[in-house]
């Protein structure tokens, strides 16, 4: 054999081996990497909620997080990281491991509104998040301060016309289907009104409740028991049907705008990375959650419609939501730096 010859065998030798070494090693990590996943979870759980306590976002973490910690024998925790429509706590769970203990309860907001309202967006909502499930429908609830002098839609109307830039709503911030929900209002009802944004809805149902805001377009969880004790005047839902929590409140379609809609929603997800087997066996238990009676009662008493869907479904409802909402930014003018 050649010198050249003996080379080039040495060579190839020295690949087929290197080759046959990586080989093995995968070999070797694919039934730690089966295993540890198969282990999971071992550990406790945090649901990274981006508005703060008390509000509808909270409410239904709370609740089906304590339904996944009896599923998963494991605490869930939830962690509040309000701010920026939901950015501030949507960018905490694309930086953390994706490893299925960092979950987020995402929204309307943002997943699908916030991308189009957004200049400059800290991570990319079709891009960094792995689909988990919606877990819940939610009507958002026009209410005014009961020392407002508009009980109706078609009075609120007349009195905004009137009054240019007089009449303040708040929401859980920029962006979030609350903000949007108002600003499709004044689109269609062609009023003059000021948004004044809020870090949640708890904090701006506060002021609500103290006047310094007059109305507000809220999720109806997190208003409805202020409904009920009269501390908030309940003026229309922003659904295409009324709510069956409260029949006798009607939508602001029939009450004055016709062919008005807007419905807030929420679900699990994870950062992209985060493996198929976790997501999936997520997605199952989160099914399992939602169809306990005590959980869906508990759910429908804040107002809110229970949903339980595969991390596909899922995420064909996004994308469909975001083209939706992308087109009503646009048409709103609406903007956010």
């Amino acid at each position: 054999m050649s010198a050249s010859s003996s080379s080039r065998h040495s060579a190839a030798s020295r690949r087929g081996f290197a080759l046959g070494a990586f080989a093995g090693a995968c070999l070797l990590a694919a039934p730690g990497l089966a295993t540890a996943q198969a282990a999971w979870p071992a550990k406790a759980i945090t649901i990274i909620v981006p508005f703060s306590a008390g509000g509808t976002t909270d409410i239904l973490a709370r609740v089906v997080g304590q339904g996944l910690s009896q599923e998963l024998g494991r605490p869930v925790l939830i962690d509040n990281r309000p701010g920026a429509g939901g950015n501030i706590g949507g960018q905490a769970v694309v930086r953390s491991p994706a490893d299925g203990y960092t979950l987020f309860m995402g929204t309307v907001g943002t997943q699908s509104i916030n991308g189009s309202l957004y200049k400059k967006m800290p991570f990319d909502p079709a891009k960094d998040f792995a689909p988990i499930s919606r877990v819940a429908n939610v009507p958002n609830l026009l209410v005014a301060n009961p020392s407002q002098p508009f009980k109706t839609v078609k009075e609120l109307i007349a009195y905004a016309k009137a009054h240019p830039g007089k009449v303040n709503f708040g929401s859980s911030g920029n962006g979030s289907s609350i903000h949007l929900s108002g600003e499709l209002f004044k689109s269609m009802a062609k009023v003059d009104m000021v948004h004044v944004p809020y870090k949640g809805s708890a904090p701006a149902v506060t002021d609500l409740m103290g006047n310094q805001i007059a109305i507000m377009f809220d999720n109806l969880p997190s208003s409805i028991q202020y409904v009920r004790a009269g501390k908030l005047r309940p003026i229309a839902v922003t659904t295409a049907k009324r709510s069956p929590e409260l029949p006798d409140v009607p939508t602001i379609a029939e009450a004055g705008v016709p062919g008005y809609e807007a419905v807030s929603w929420f679900g699990l997800l994870a950062p992209a990375a985060t493996p198929k087997p976790v997501v999936d066996r997520l997605a199952a238990a989160v099914a399992k959650v939602m169809a306990q009676p005590e959980i869906r009662k508990k759910i429908s008493e804040q107002g809110a419609e229970p949903v339980a869907e595969t991390p596909a479904k899922f995420q064909e409802f996004i994308t469909a939501e975001t083209a939706k909402w992308t087109q009503v930014v646009k048409d709103s003018g609406a903007s956010v730096d």
